[in-house]
C-alpha cells in the first residue's frame, strides 16, 4: 500500500517561495509516477506537476516557469519548489502517486494521495 506524507506548507507573501516535500513508501519507484495536485476552498482538484519514473516532468500551465518538481530516489522523497507565489496558488497541496502521470495532472481524484499540506499566499 502506498503511503505519502507531505510537509513544508505554510504562509508566505506574494512573490515568496516554499518547498514542499513528500516521503513516499510502500511501492517501487520503477513504473510509478509521482506528483502534486492542489485544491482550493470551493474549487475542484487541480493537477500541478508530475515526475515519471524516468525523471521526465510535466506541469500545469498555471505553474510553468515558477514551480519545479524533483525527487530523490535514495531518500524516497518528492519535492515541489514553488517560486514567485501568487494568491491564486493558495490551496491544500497533495502528494499523489499513479502509474500514469496523466492521471495526476488530469484526474487527480483517481490517484493515491497523502493528507495534504496547506499553502497560503497573502498580498
Amino acid at each position: 500500500q502506498v503511503q505519502l506524507v507531505e510537509s513544508g506548507g505554510g504562509s508566505v507573501q506574494v512573490g515568496g517561495s516554499l518547498t514542499l516535500s513528500c516521503v513516499a513508501s510502500g511501492y517501487s519507484y520503477s513504473g510509478y509516477c509521482l506528483g502534486w495536485f492542489r485544491q482550493a476552498v470551493g474549487n475542484e482538484r487541480e493537477g500541478v506537476a508530475a515526475i515519471d519514473y524516468d525523471g521526465s516532468t510535466s506541469y500545469a500551465d498555471s505553474v510553468k516557469g515558477r514551480f519545479t518538481i524533483s525527487k530523490d530516489n535514495a531518500k524516497n522523497t518528492l519535492y515541489l519548489q514553488m517560486n514567485s507565489l501568487k494568491p491564486e496558488d493558495t490551496a491544500m497541496y497533495y502528494c499523489a502517486a499513479h502509474n500514469a502521470c496523466w492521471y495526476i495532472l488530469h484526474r487527480p481524484h483517481l490517484t493515491e494521495w497523502g493528507q495534504g499540506t496547506q499553502v497560503t499566499v497573502s498580498s
